[in-house]
């Protein structure tokens, strides 16, 4: 940057930028003060000569050619300095403006002094040039003085002296000038690079709060005494969405509503201190909505202890995400604890489904045949339990010793949707579309039949009883991304179920494990592909229906093997 190189003496070419523009009004105002300078020159000496009666062609040609110099650099040179350093850049400015003042001094023949036209190019060079510049103009001008005291000497009677000194203190002054106008020029440009710097440093800063406050599951409104929001990011405009297209600036106080937050505010105003409580807001036609806020204000400005520019920061969390963060946690750690214990329930479980099978034979009353089938049903619901808390262990095991084969996705999909629905011909129906066209991915076979079987049950027990209300599809498209779908008509799940579905342990329904999405979501990792939930519409014999689509990217096969079926893979235990 140009006012940069001020202070390194060398500068690249001229590119305007906002810390180089009080540099840029300087020139400028130089440039238009040559051109009145010449101007008044030319007034005066055309008034001179018709009063005096006495007519001098270069006394009017000087003026009027130094004129049409700074009218053109006015017009042709005012888009950027020249260079800062020394140097021929400078002869159109400094250089004309030395050489006709020179000529003006020399050709007059009055009482008139035209020295003092010199301290504009010290200014201009001192300002707006180096150090080396300043006090190269400054001595070409104080040569120009002593020539002239020197010359003055040979065509007048006297003593010279006073002259030289007139000329050296003049010069000296000359030098002063530039010294301590430079100086002020060097702190302007530091000043401004230390502006432009912090000025750079609060936009990134700004950029980066806007960047995290927009990005946050918690909702945050800034809000003024006036109960104004200032400003909302989308999480908090979510909690408040009741409102058609609501974006700020708005009034806490148009909704009623939102009357627990309007409150809150000013209770934070007038006690000065931060504040925490929970509200509810109740807007009709709408569930209820509980949040936990917590309230600060801006700090106080000491200087001037303006008041009215304080604001209210408002952070306000979902009760309802809050709770499920808590109910996760809490069986995360229940789960850790709960698969010791399944792990050492198995034997007494196993005694007691073979003493009931050995019970049951020796029955022969329908009640208690009752009892017996009670009994077994649910010990095979406590072994099925078992399993699946236990299965956490197998698959970290299995993903740690299990090598991908390369398996055709069309041929594999369609022998486990065959299997699947053979176990339950007239309930399981479904539309099968493999669209893959033979493509292959890496994936254990086993493991790819325990990912579809569990999502296709998670399916059925959500859909309709309609013919086409669950698809499995297979896909490649141009770019080799192949991919796996199970979709059915279920209803949408809630946002707070929807953002937990692939954690352990984690369920919408209280008889459930919460480890079959989790248990999908490990084995998909381990073979570099991703399991992802959307809400997607497909067609259907009743047009298009939105529904629940669970989504298995691979990654793209590097090499081919012999094809793994499900035939030839052997389990791993």
């Amino acid at each position: 940057m140009w006012s940069r190189n001020i202070l390194q003496d060398t500068r690249p070419p001229f590119s305007p930028t906002p810390e180089d523009l009080p540099f840029l009004r300087l020139w400028h105002g130089f440039l238009t003060g040559r051109v009145m300078v010449a101007l008044a020159l030319l007034l005066l000496q055309a008034i001179g000569q018709v009063f005096s009666q006495q007519v001098d062609p270069w006394m009017l040609a000087v003026p009027l050619a130094y004129l049409l110099a700074t009218l053109l650099l006015r017009v042709f040179g005012c888009h950027a300095p020249p260079a800062p350093q020394a140097g021929p850049q400078w002869l159109p400015s400094i250089g004309v403006d030395l050489l006709a003042v020179g000529l003006l001094q020399w050709l007059h023949t009055g009482s008139m002094n035209f020295t003092a036209l010199l301290g504009l190019p010290v200014l201009m060079g001192a300002v707006l040039g180096t150090l080396m510049l300043a006090w190269g103009t400054t001595a070409a001008a104080t040569l120009l003085l002593l020539g002239w005291a020197w010359w003055q000497g040979q065509y007048s009677s006297g003593d010279s002296a006073p002259r030289y000194l007139q000329a050296a203190l003049t010069g000296t002054g000359y030098f002063i000038v530039a010294f301590l106008v430079h100086q002020l020029s060097t702190r302007l440009v530091r000043e401004s690079q230390a502006a432009q710097h912090n000025r750079r440093a609060a936009q990134m800063q700004r950029q980066v709060s806007t960047l995290v406050i927009e990005n946050l599951n918690d909702g945050v409104l800034v809000v003024d005494q006036g109960n104004m929001v200032r400003m909302a990011n989308p999480a908090a405009l979510r909690l408040l969405c009741h409102v058609p297209d609501l974006l700020p600036p708005f009034s806490l106080l148009q909704e009623a509503a939102w009357q627990p937050l309007c409150l809150l505010a000013q209770r934070t105003f007038v006690q000065g201190l931060a504040q925490t409580a929970d509200a509810t807001l109740l807007s009709p036609g709408h569930s209820p909505v509980g949040l936990h806020v917590r309230c600060w204000l801006t700090p106080l400005h000491k200087a001037t202890e303006d008041w009215e520019q304080r604001l209210c920061v408002m952070f306000l969390h979902d009760l309802r995400e809050l709770e499920a963060h808590l109910r996760t946690e809490k069986l995360a750690a229940m789960g850790r604890m709960s698969a010791a214990v399944a792990h050492e329930i198995r034997n007494p479980l196993a005694a007691i489904v073979q003493a009931n099978a050995l019970l049951d034979e020796d029955l022969h009353d329908p009640a208690q045949k009752r009892l017996t089938q009670m009994v077994q049903q649910n010990a095979e619901r406590l072994a099925r339990i078992a399993e699946d808390v236990l299965d956490i262990a197998r698959v970290q095991s299995q993903i740690a010793y299990t090598p991908a084969a390369t398996l055709v996705l069309d041929e594999v999909a369609a022998q486990i949707w065959r299997d699947w629905q053979g176990h339950d011909p007239a309930r399981r129906l479904a539309v099968l579309a493999l669209q893959a066209d033979n493509a292959l991915v890496e994936f254990d076979a086993e493991h790819l039949r325990r990912v579809l079987v569990n999502l296709l049950d998670n399916a059925l027990r959500y859909m309709s009883t309609a013919p086409d209300a669950l698809q499995l599809l297979t896909h490649s498209n141009a770019a080799r991304q192949v991919s796996v779908q199970v979709w059915s008509d279920g209803a949408p799940l809630d946002q707070s179920v929807e953002r937990h579905l692939f954690e352990p342990f984690f369920s919408s329904e209280s008889r459930s494990s919460g480890l079959g999405l989790y248990i999908c979501r490990e084995l998909c990792e381990r073979h570099g592909a991703s399991i992802s939930y959307q809400r997607l519409q497909r067609p259907t014999a009743h047009g298009m229906i939105e529904g629940n689509a669970f989504t298995v990217n691979f990654r793209q096969a590097a090499r081919k093997e012999r094809t793994a079926t499900v035939f030839n893979h052997q389990p791993v235990a």
